[in-house]
């Protein structure tokens, strides 16, 4: 994987690259970033421009100089193009070997279950899985890996014997490169037996290096993060998502809608993308109508309509009412001036002002506390026809007369 497959983060891909070619290089970074940030992806490309051999991070010793027929030594060349380059040149061998998941001194450690009842697992045991994984799913989540192994509802962990496992493999010199790296993903899920690594973190072989990829620090060994050089992964930005999935042949105002509902993370946008053939802004204007001029009969057809939807569909729904509201009183702070508001969609510029007619700003905030809890309870099986009831009842309240506003 190169830096220029992996969507935006400029400035961690400059930061990368000067770490080497200033000499920088810390034993151990923590790549700390959340969902959907690309923050593995990152590092994954980040070990193979160091073991690249045509970059300008660290490569193997030059081989003895080979001699050619006449009895004359070839000369060996670096040129300056090699200690200048921003990424891996994907065309030499150990570039290649670092795309497919099997370069030797690149190592992977990340959470597994048990097979079989009283297995000891380790990563390499699932290795053929995670290799596969990467390649479909470069920004995935745990709870997508775990169901490609299988898990259902186990506990993915690292384990006791995973750390020993990692101890013996970084104890054996390198075969090719001459840096011998660990992955490590999500450490959040190590416990007390990250402890095992404390002593190999602080006092590494030579040439060794960790790349620990994080997404909650707190959950994090303090023990572990006082021994590492912290590097921040920040959120994607709506515009770059937006041009990943143009890139994708995702049409420009399907690409805006999504990116902005994905809020920086690009695994969140590729699901909302699945969805994306729904008309979430009719099924909006059919609900508030319904609550406020179709009366119960209306209401509870749509309610019957919504009910029928998936849990996941239901999710989307009320995310997009969300954002709705959320454009709505950035309009009403900022006015509808278009040069303050490129980044809203004009289909949604015309529906948030509708919005802002409908409701005051103590109502959109009172009916965003309400889609909120809606939310959560949909993420824990509510039955759907009672909360959509419930929900409506409430609504209606909010905007006729802000009774529950007066309760909030």
């Amino acid at each position: 994987m190169q830096f220029k497959n992996i969507i935006g983060q400029a400035e961690v891909k400059e930061q990368l690259v000067q770490m080497i070619q200033g000499n920088r290089l810390s034993h151990a970074l923590l790549f700390l970033g959340k969902e959907g940030s690309g923050s593995l992806s990152l590092a994954i490309a980040f070990a193979q421009y160091i073991v690249c051999e045509n970059t300008g991070g660290k490569k193997p010793k030059p081989k003895a100089a080979e001699v050619s027929m006449f009895g004359d030594a070839e000369p060996v060349s670096i040129t300056q193009d090699s200690l200048t380059a921003t990424d891996a040149c994907g065309i030499c061998s150990a570039c290649k070997k670092a795309n497919e998941l099997i370069h030797p001194d690149i190592h992977f450690s990340y959470p597994v279950i048990p097979r079989k009842s009283g297995d000891k697992p380790i990563s390499t045991d699932y290795i053929k899985e995670w290799r596969e994984f990467i390649a479909a799913n470069p920004y995935a989540n745990v709870y997508d890996w775990l169901q490609f192994i299988g898990a259902e509802n186990k506990q993915g962990n690292i384990t006791a014997t995973e750390c020993n496992d990692i101890i013996r493999k970084l104890n054996l010199k390198s075969f090719e490169s001459e840096y011998k790296i660990l992955i490590m993903w999500l450490p959040e899920f190590l416990g007390k037996e990250g402890n095992k690594l404390l002593k190999l973190i602080e006092e590494p072989p030579p040439n060794t290096l960790f790349l620990l990829v994080a997404e909650n620090e707190e959950q994090i060994l303090p023990t572990i993060i006082s021994r590492t050089q912290l590097v921040k992964i920040p959120l994607l930005t709506n515009k770059e998502v937006e041009t990943a999935l143009e890139l994708q042949d995702v049409a420009v105002e399907k690409a805006q809608q999504v990116a902005a509902l994905s809020e920086g993370n690009y695994r969140e946008a590729l699901h909302l993308l699945e969805h994306a053939a729904d008309d979430w802004q009719g099924l909006l204007r059919e609900w508030l109508n319904a609550i406020l001029k179709g009366g119960p009969v209306a209401q509870v057809k749509w309610i019957d309509d919504i009910s029928k939807q998936g849990r996941e569909k239901q999710k989307q729904f009320v995310k997009y009412f969300i954002h709705l509201l959320e454009q709505a009183v950035r309009l009403n702070a900022i006015g509808d001036d278009p040069k303050n508001t490129e980044s809203i969609a004009g289909n949604e510029r015309d529906f948030a002002l509708r919005l802002n007619k409908l409701c005051s700003l103590s109502q959109q905030e009172a009916i965003i506390n309400e889609l909120d809890k809606a939310s959560y309870y949909i993420e824990r099986n509510a039955n759907a026809k009672m909360l959509f009831h419930a929900l409506s009842i409430k609504l209606y309240h909010i905007i006729s007369n802000n009774s529950l506003i007066l309760v909030n």
